[in-house]
C-alpha cells in the first residue's frame, strides 16, 4: 500500500485548484535557517499538541481523529476571537 500517492494528489489539487509547493530543508548549509511557511505548519501542530488527546495517535477512526481536530482549532479561535 503507497502512503504517499503523489499522482493521486496532484489529481485532486487539479480538481480542487489548488496550487501544491512542497518546502524542502536544505541540509547543505550548517546552522538554522529559517524556511519559508514551514513554520506555519510546525506552529499549527505545536498548537493541536494542547489537547491531550492529539498529542498521539489514540483515535483507531480516522474519522473521529479529523473530528478531534476539527474541535481543537475550533477551540482555538474560539478562544482568540473572545480575547
Amino acid at each position: 500500500m503507497k502512503v504517499y500517492d503523489r499522482k493521486k494528489l496532484m489529481d485532486k489539487a487539479a480538481f480542487l485548484d489548488f496550487t501544491v509547493e512542497v518546502v524542502r530543508r536544505t541540509d547543505t548549509e550548517p546552522g538554522f535557517k529559517v524556511v519559508p511557511r514551514r513554520w506555519l505548519v510546525e506552529r499549527t501542530f505545536g498548537w493541536m499538541t494542547r489537547w491531550r488527546r492529539l498529542v498521539r495517535d489514540y483515535e483507531a477512526r480516522i474519522d473521529v481523529s479529523g473530528g478531534m481536530i476539527k474541535l481543537a482549532m475550533a477551540s482555538l479561535l474560539l478562544r482568540r476571537g473572545c480575547h
